[in-house]
């Protein structure tokens, strides 16, 4: 077997094409001295703010830190938001070319309000979340055709915004069986019939039970609900599980194979978009031609960088290379 500290060289060059729901991370941050007299609440003092890529957005920025080339298809409106999410994807120096405006809706973004300490006080969310139809779902499954060809795998990050709509799912997964490569979902919505098509599902557990409407609380469960996902799915299948680690189905040969990895000890700060960072280094080492369980164990080990940072965030090749190589994996 490869040590895993060896694929993280592999992971350099290789292409992934990120299509799904993009957001921006918007922080306000500011001081609480004093509670409202108008109602009891805290009267926040502004300092500064700070946005950060968000959604499949933050998957491609991962993708880009761990050395491969992200093509980031998404869906965004015509307001200043997408003005500002541009100018952090070229910040990030991610194209902005594979975004389809939609005049119709809203660029999502999250607003959330942080004080000393890095507390939430409150958290405001500008969203549409119809599924996209017409004309600009037309350009998405065009965009999608068009950043697979040459790609080594695809990702689609659906968020429940509307990006990810059956159609677009339908281009991606017809995508990837043309090119022989493989297809990673970062699901959200309760059916897992919708994501046909795809190799590997990654649903945290909270969202593996509303999938499955079972208590997720052992490992049998996990077992129960991984086997009713890939019944469904038709994919492989990796439910994300916080402190319990990740239970890994693997259904990409004749037979299934199960197993439970362990999370690694690390104070956890904030879990904000770990489940992107997961994605896409399952989707790069998948591409690179790991086997599932070693991208699992690599992904385990990129979730334990970001969980201990505030705020999405992302894993340069250099800190996963020193971690994997701690770790003795």
């Amino acid at each position: 077997m490869t040590p895993l500290v060896e694929f993280v060289a592999r992971l350099a060059g290789r292409r992934v094409a990120v299509i799904g729901d993009v957001m921006l991370d918007h922080f306000l941050y500011g001081q609480v001295d004093r509670i409202s007299p108008e109602a009891p609440v805290p009267v926040v003092r502004f300092d500064h703010d700070e946005y950060r890529l968000g959604g499949a957005a933050n998957v491609a920025r991962n993708v880009a830190t761990l050395g491969g080339h992200a093509a980031l298809v998404g869906l965004v409106g015509e307001d200043d938001t997408a003005r500002l999410l541009r100018d952090a994807l070229r910040a990030a120096s991610l194209e902005d070319t594979g975004l389809v405006v939609d005049p119709a809706r809203a660029t999502t973004r999250k607003l959330r309000i942080v004080t000393s300490r890095n507390q939430q006080v409150a958290r405001v969310d500008y969203e549409v979340d119809v599924e996209v139809a017409g004309a600009p779902l037309e350009t998405l499954r065009r965009h999608v055709a068009r950043v697979a060809a040459g790609a080594h795998a695809l990702v689609i990050s659906d968020y429940g915004k509307g990006a990810a709509a059956p159609g677009v799912i339908a281009a991606a997964a017809t995508a990837a069986r043309t090119a022989g490569i493989p297809l990673v979902v970062d699901p959200k919505l309760p059916v897992a019939a919708r994501y046909k098509g795809a190799t590997l599902i990654t649903p945290n557990h909270r969202e593996a039970e509303v999938m499955t409407q079972q208590a997720i609380r052992s490992t049998i469960d996990a077992r129960k609900a991984a086997r009713v996902l890939h019944e469904r799915s038709g994919a492989s299948v990796i439910m994300t599980w916080g402190e319990h680690g990740m239970w890994v189905l693997d259904a990409s040969n004749s037979t299934i194979q199960e197993e439970s990895l362990p999370a690694l000890t690390r104070e956890v700060a904030d879990v904000t978009g770990a489940g992107d960072t997961v994605a896409a280094v399952l989707a790069l080492a998948l591409g690179a031609g790991a086997r599932l369980a070693d991208a699992a164990r690599l992904a385990t080990v990129a979730a334990s960088l970001v969980v201990a940072r505030f705020g999405p965030a992302s894993v340069t090749a250099a800190e996963l290379r020193a971690a994997t190589a701690a770790g003795s994996f």
